[in-house]
């Protein structure tokens, strides 16, 4: 295969050394777990910030498996992921990220709940291949992995979903296809001249007709821009 498949979770630990030390982080969950009160903490989109219902052993945590909200909501908007309650997640949990939840739950004498998986937005509706990711809130808009399963991405995912990010990128993406477009009709196909003037005005043409297609299909199938949908519950967000 000329590209690798994208390895979520090793772009979420690239993504967390970039942003914060480990000991550091190990440092904030530590004061989280030991404090009797979890602070207000201002929550981020749709996702309430609210205390962790399970109890762990912080010197039994492994700090590589521990994740900020701030990290998870970058890869979700930049490869088009949804992070959601596992409640919605439509397909079936292996035995090996169930014998991990059993695992976890022996090491730290306690019991998992308000579990959330990253996932494509498909396997919160139908049963996929594709790599979920599965996490146990630790409080804080903090969340430990538990297990990872299945495939990989595909290594151009994060190219694909990078018009959706943002309207200037959506913008952008249609230009450049519009230019591409244009290039491809023979010259002197509308006219005996190959002006100058002819390819601009073909190219504006192309430009307004992709633009409709676009801005109709968005409509059509509510579609929305990656920031919009990261942790929304909602198929038409």
């Amino acid at each position: 295969m000329l590209f690798e498949s994208t390895n979520i979770e090793q772009q979420l630990q690239k993504i967390r050394s970039t942003q914060q030390k480990e000991h550091e982080l190990l440092e904030e969950v530590r004061k989280i777990l030991c404090s009797e009160d979890i602070q207000e903490v201002e929550p981020l989109g749709n996702l309430e910030a609210k205390p962790p219902t399970s109890h762990f052993n912080i010197d039994l945590l492994e700090t590589q498996r521990i994740y900020h909200i701030t990290h998870i909501k970058k890869i979700c908007i930049d490869y088009r992921l949804r992070f959601l309650d596992y409640t919605y997640f439509k397909g079936k949990l292996p035995k090996s990220a169930t014998s991990a939840i059993q695992r976890l739950e022996a090491v730290h004498n306690t019991t998992l709940k308000d579990l959330k998986i990253i996932a494509p937005s498909r396997l919160f509706k139908l049963e996929d291949k594709d790599d979920p990711l599965l996490f146990a809130p630790l409080g804080n808009q903090y969340f430990y992995l538990i297990h990872k399963w299945g495939n990989d991405l595909h290594p151009l995912r994060k190219l694909w979903a990078w018009p959706f990010k943002h309207i200037k990128n959506l913008t952008l993406c249609i230009l450049l296809i519009s230019y591409v477009a244009t290039l491809m009709i023979p010259s002197g196909l509308f006219s005996k001249s190959s002006a100058s003037a002819e390819f601009w005005i073909l190219y504006a043409f192309m430009f307004k007709s992709i633009a409709a297609v676009v801005i109709f299909y968005g409509f059509a199938l509510g579609k929305n821009f990656n920031p919009a949908i990261w942790n929304s519950k909602y198929f038409n967000a």
